[in-house]
């Protein structure tokens, strides 16, 4: 698994952050008692800025899920700055949220790119989760509009720069790529 890119797509609830979870345990730990690293637990990168009693207890759902298996940063922005100086394997929980955050904050596509391309040419494993929104309906609104396109945009960005692409339905992953 070394510096290796990995992308779990799939709907709300799908699945996908549960297999992610178990898929960078599996692949990270089985690489690091082969090498006998010491890096370390994973990072689990975790975007979610606003909290809501529902969204509180989403996170709050992510957190036993994950228990001690992780080591935890809470970072809403700044994807590069916390994954380029990290030694162990990373989790992007998720990019849908940070997406959510970076519109919330002014940032545009362009930003949004840069940052992924940056995250993308590190020489760090990470596993990304992402909402897969495009298969929905057009939004009645420009807002949610600006999102579904920079979401597509940007996942096929990721997906085009990883190793491995996993569509997750009913809990069900399966590779695509």
């Amino acid at each position: 698994m070394s510096n290796k890119k990995t992308l779990f797509i799939g709907g709300i609830k799908s699945g996908k952050s549960l297999n992610a979870q178990n898929y960078i345990l599996q692949n990270y730990i089985l690489q690091n008692y082969i090498l006998q690293n010491s890096f370390g637990k994973p990072l689990y990168l975790a975007t979610t800025e606003f909290i809501d009693d529902e969204m509180q207890q989403r996170v709050d759902e992510h957190k036993e899920q994950r228990r001690e298996q992780f080591d935890t940063v809470e970072e809403a922005l700044k994807l590069y700055k916390i994954i380029s100086t990290c030694k162990s394997a990373v989790l992007v929980e998720c990019v849908s949220m940070w997406i959510n955050n970076m519109l919330y904050h002014g940032f545009g596509f362009t930003e949004m790119k840069k940052e992924l391309e940056a995250v993308l040419s590190l020489e760090t494993t990470v596993v990304f989760v992402l909402n897969d929104v495009g298969c929905g309906i057009i939004p009645d609104n420009a807002l949610a509009r600006e999102f579904v396109d920079i979401s597509g945009k940007l996942s096929q960005l990721i997906a085009s720069g990883c190793d491995e692409v996993y569509h997750t339905v009913a809990g069900i992953s399966t590779r695509i790529k």
